[in-house]
């Protein structure tokens, strides 16, 4: 078969790849509640989960509060859920990741930025996106459609985001890493302190925080 009929297959025996710690099979009902509203491209093997917390309406609030919106795609792999256990940070690899940058969105960011605007991403996948397609020669994001392997870290310099709107990531996973080194460490201890004392959910079917650049995120 080729890759249209590996890709009817799938649709019809397939099962919906969720995370290892939610410790129940799969169910009919995750084909939609475990999905973006705005999900186009299939290719990935967990949901960018900041994105579950939209709907259309609340999408139409924003636009009509002139919040403007842009798409990217980025096919997130298995090694999103293995843990780092290299002793240096560094010495961490993630898997490649296939993504995608469109032109409409490049534009997008410039005009936003030209006014003054933030750049909120939502999700850490679309991050890691963004990111990849900045073009440090030119100081602009630029169109670009590959694989990513970046693993960001406390000391990366962000280039393209301003703000980041992510869940409650897993201990030593790649994910919390990218999180304290955008927001700051501290300032993301803080939150998961108040969401622990507040009963807040955690994880993919969880609650979401917004974060801003952290000083030392430059």
């Amino acid at each position: 078969a080729g890759p249209q009929g590996a890709w009817e297959l799938l649709e019809r025996y397939g099962e919906v790849p969720l995370p290892p710690y939610i410790r129940r099979p799969a169910a009919p009902r995750d084909r939609e509640r475990y999905q973006t509203v705005y999900a186009r491209h299939p290719g990935a093997v967990a949901a960018p989960t900041a994105g579950l917390h939209f709907d259309p309406p609340l999408l139409q609030a924003l636009e009509a509060r002139g919040v403007g919106l842009a798409w990217v795609t980025l096919h997130v792999g298995a090694g999103t859920f293995q843990p780092v256990r290299a002793e240096r940070v560094e010495e961490h690899r993630l898997h490649a990741e296939a993504f995608a940058v469109p032109e409409a969105t490049c534009r997008r960011v410039a005009e936003t930025r030209a006014r003054g605007g933030r750049v909120v991403a939502v999700g850490t996948t679309a991050v890691r996106a963004l990111e990849s397609a900045w073009d440090e020669a030119a100081g602009a994001l630029r169109p670009r459609r590959g694989e990513t392997r970046l693993f960001i870290y406390p000391g990366y310099r962000f280039r393209a985001v301003d703000a980041l709107l992510t869940n409650f990531h897993l201990p030593r996973s790649s994910l919390l890493m990218l999180v304290c080194a955008f927001a700051g460490r501290e300032q993301v201890l803080a939150a998961y302190r108040h969401a622990v004392a507040r009963g807040y959910r955690f994880f993919s079917y969880g609650d979401a925080m917004l974060l801003t650049r952290g000083e030392g995120a430059s």
